[in-house]
């Protein structure tokens, strides 16, 4: 039999390489200088927001567009420098665009007037105030995941704000200061699989085959992504959002953010899929002892292929629902399929889903063959110490 301490020990090694590799990439590309300042595409500045309540609105018809409508609402600032005071402001609704009515919270900004402009307002509603609805919904999902999951819950939240916080705080920044954004993308997604699953699974074999199968298969999925984006002559700027920031930023290289969106985006589900097969890997060596690599690699497959299937649907529906709005103005226009779906538009978002589809299909036989070769080395009498090390979630 392979010696357990000699196997275990190798995988410890590559996680180490792979958490020293990462810290290295970390400070390397640490965002340094302030961050740069962007601006809406006709030039007003992303500025300082205050709260306000509606107490008042009336709606008439107005000569914008032929299908808006007009409303004159009042609100009594509740932040800012203006904070008591009340504002009547006109806004356009219809043909999409919100209708205000009394008792909404919104957020205004602060125009700034230039000297001898009359008929201005020196505020203009910019949205709804959302922060409280947000807050409950939030509060909602922390609860029911700390009832159900109890103390791996509570570890998973601590995980998930500290993805949270490598995207906010690494990541972004990062890439605003002319990083190159693959690189903060592939060392911050090898952040989070380092924190997030040590953390939900603990430090036993599970979470290092885990480790090793997620870290392989993210390099296949940042190779896929950079050859067909490539060949694709994807260039990065066919969102509204990205032209924004290329108008503002020209230093980031927009293919190279497109492909680091992919792996980002690939990494959730990812982690799902490499930690299952390797606690399913893990739970039939536990049941029986006797069983060699051959046999725990063909077992773990048949269960990973459900998995693949179910996982698969889940990333595809998620793009498309990201991207729905896209697909409504495609399909009610004269634009034809074959058509459509050459449009980078349309084509990034096909790349993204079977890349990041490959990459999950890919990951079952190797976190199940990583999983294997570390559990035929694990003493019977170790597995049935440990209760945790080949639970099935």
């Amino acid at each position: 039999m392979r010696s357990a301490l000699s196997t275990r020990g190798a995988y410890i090694g590559i996680i180490v390489v792979i958490a020293l590799a990462t810290i290295g990439g970390m400070v390397a590309l640490w965002p340094q200088g302030e961050t740069p300042t962007l601006k809406f595409i006709e030039g007003t500045p992303l500025g300082e927001t205050y709260s306000g309540e509606i107490f008042s609105t009336t709606t008439y018809e107005c000569q914008l567009y032929a299908t808006a409508k007009c409303q004159k609402v009042k609100l009594e600032l509740t932040s800012g420098p203006d904070e008591g005071r009340t504002r009547e402001l006109q806004v356009n609704t219809g043909g999409g665009l919100p209708e205000f009515g009394v008792g909404d919270e919104v957020r205004l900004v602060k125009n700034k007037i230039p000297p001898g402009a009359t008929g201005v307002s020196d505020y203009s509603i910019i949205d709804f105030e959302r922060k409280p609805p947000l807050l409950w919904l939030t509060i909602a999902f922390a609860a029911l995941v700390i009832l159900f999951g109890r103390l791996r819950g509570a570890l998973s939240l601590v995980g998930l704000a500290i993805s949270l916080a490598i995207v906010l705080v690494f990541v972004v920044p990062a890439i605003l200061r002319d990083s190159p954004p693959l690189a903060v993308a592939l060392v911050g997604a090898m952040a989070v699989m380092l924190t997030t699953i040590p953390l939900a699974h603990g430090l036993g074999p599970k979470s290092l085959a885990a480790m090793a199968g997620t870290a392989v298969s993210l390099g296949l999925i940042v190779g896929l992504a950079i050859v067909f984006a490539d060949l694709a002559h994807l260039t990065g700027v066919s969102s509204e959002e990205a032209a924004t920031l290329a108008a503002n930023n020209g230093g980031i290289n927009f293919q190279s953010l497109l492909i680091a969106g992919m792996v980002i985006g690939s990494l959730g589900v990812l982690d799902d899929v490499t930690v299952s097969q390797a606690s399913t890997v893990l739970a039939l060596r536990g049941a029986n002892p006797q069983q060699r690599f051959r046999e725990l690699f063909r077992r773990a497959i048949d269960v990973g292929r459900d998995h693949v299937s179910a996982t698969v649907n889940t990333l595809v529906l998620a793009y498309v629902g990201t991207s729905l709005t896209t697909l409504l103005v495609f399909g009610s226009g004269q634009v034809g399929f074959v058509d459509a779906v050459n449009l980078e538009v349309i084509a990034s978002v096909i790349i993204a889903t079977l890349v990041g589809s490959i990459g999950l299909i890919c990951a079952v036989p190797i976190t199940t063959a990583l999983a294997a070769l570390l559990a035929e080395g694990i003493p019977a009498e170790d597995l049935e110490a440990d209760p945790h090390i080949g639970h099935v979630h």
